[in-house]
């Protein structure tokens, strides 16, 4: 929001504030073709001229969205109000009733029970430019389809009007984002229950896509349908910075792809694949079905399909065999609805699969002697091979008692030998000795490590 500037504003300016005070004058004529201050009553009009940047407005219009657009990246532009005062971007928090909104190429401007009488907008405004001032802007575009089919590719043109007159000032497509949203009407008995809304399309005026040309006015939009089929209501949607407005159409019928495609697989790798394509008689006529696309095949082969021929009959293309994998058909129907439209229907990608048998075991070779009195060769039988038993035997059971006694003779001797040295020398016996030996060696570790500890503490 913004308000007029103080007195003490307007002193902190004071060049700018001669120039508004003192803009440039005409030289004086006895006749005028067009009045220098142009009238803006109750009919607004689409394109007011800037004349030395003047418009005027009457008392009857409690509320006013202009438009000014300007040179790219210049500074947004000052309006002098009837009494002399001047609004600035600047102060647009200040004042309920206005707001303001500015970009790099434009000034979209809103003012509520703005002063009456002659205003004035000082700034780099473009040569030829026109305020815009915006009262019922609305987008009058084509009718929908009662019927329409998913995958189908359709054009649509609009024109944006102001209070009825068609806007045909171009860079006005900037200050607007048009767009078509569907929103599911929840009937329980289609596919796209409970699905809200799905944007399907947006107009441009850019001379891309199936757009012809850039800035005549015209909006062209692509629909893209590829969502759930059912029962769906166009809401067209026009956005500006200050607002947004919506437009409510008829509901329309959503149908499933009408065009069928099916594949008999040769699975000999001798004979083509072959396949068929059939439309649903209920809404596509089968004799008006022209088909243009491509096959791709598993080493990446595309083949060009184009079938022209019009006839009742299924149409039926012949795909080369040539390798196992997987099989793309890619397919454009152009064709005419039972009510009599024409249309253009972009075929789901249908794949199918072709996989190499399995290659046959091999046949085992049988071993072959030569007879000595015959020169045909025979098979000779095999001859199964046991391994022999591991047998226990008399010499093996003796080393195994010469072992033992062996086992029993060493360790009881040193049995023997240990109970009677501790007998004889009780405090100074093997075993005590040898306790005192691994306690020696542990104090001798524990002291080593604790002093080499130390000495890395040192350095």
């Amino acid at each position: 929001m913004f308000v007029s500037k103080t007195h003490a504003q307007e002193d902190a300016f004071p060049e700018r504030d001669l120039l508004l005070q003192n803009p440039v004058k005409e030289a004086p004529s006895l006749k005028r073709d067009t009045p220098p201050i142009v009238s803006l009553g109750t009919d607004f009009q689409n394109s007011v001229l800037l004349l030395n940047n003047r418009f005027r407005v009457d008392s009857d219009v409690d509320e006013v969205t202009m438009v000014f657009f300007r040179d790219r990246g210049s500074a947004p532009v000052v309006l002098v109000r009837p009494d002399g005062s001047k609004l600035f971007i600047e102060n647009d928090e200040e004042d309920p009733n206005v707001q303001w909104y500015e970009t790099q190429t434009y000034d979209m401007i809103t003012i509520k029970k703005p002063m009456p009488g002659p205003w004035q907008a000082v700034g780099q405004v473009l040569e030829g430019s026109k305020v815009m001032v915006i009262a019922d802007i609305v987008l009058d575009a084509q009718p929908i389809p009662r019927h329409i089919y998913s995958g189908e590719i359709i054009k649509q043109t609009a024109v944006l009007k102001n209070n009825g007159k068609q806007v045909d000032f171009s860079p006005f497509r900037d200050v607007v984002s048009l767009t078509i949203d569907f929103v599911s009407n929840n009937n329980p008995n289609y596919e796209n229950f409970g699905l809200g809304s799905r944007t399907i399309a947006r107009f441009q005026d850019n001379g891309e896509g199936l757009d012809e040309i850039a800035g005549d006015g015209v909006f062209t939009g692509q629909f893209n349908l590829s969502i759930p089929s059912g029962e769906w209501r166009p809401t067209f949607i026009i956005r500006t910075p200050m607002y947004n407005r919506e437009q409510i159409n008829e509901t329309v019928i959503l149908h499933p792809n009408p065009i069928f495609i099916n594949v008999n697989v040769d699975e000999t790798n001798e004979a083509d694949h072959v396949i068929m394509v059939d439309t649903d008689g209920k809404h596509i006529k089968l004799d008006s079905l022209l088909l243009d696309g491509k096959v791709t095949h598993p080493n990446g082969d595309t083949d060009n399909v184009t079938m022209t021929e019009t006839n009742d009959l299924v149409k039926v293309i012949k795909v080369k065999n040539n390798g196992f994998g997987i099989y793309r058909i890619k397919l454009t129907a152009f064709a005419t609805t039972a009510d009599g439209r024409e249309v253009i229907i972009n075929v789901p990608e249908h794949t199918f699969v072709t996989i190499a048998p399995p290659e046959p075991e091999p046949i085992p070779i049988p071993t072959l002697e030569p007879s000595v009195n015959n020169t045909s060769l025979e098979p000779v039988p095999r001859i199964a091979m046991t391994p022999e038993k591991d047998t226990w035997t008399a010499t093996d059971t003796v080393s195994f008692i010469i072992a033992i006694n062996l086992f029993i003779l060493v360790f009881g001797g040193i049995g023997i030998f240990l109970v009677l040295n501790k007998r004889k020398y009780p405090n100074d016996h093997v075993m005590l000795r040898s306790k005192l030996a691994y306690f020696t060696l542990m104090d001798k570790l524990k002291n080593f490590s604790r002093s080499k500890m130390k000495s890395e503490a040192d350095e």
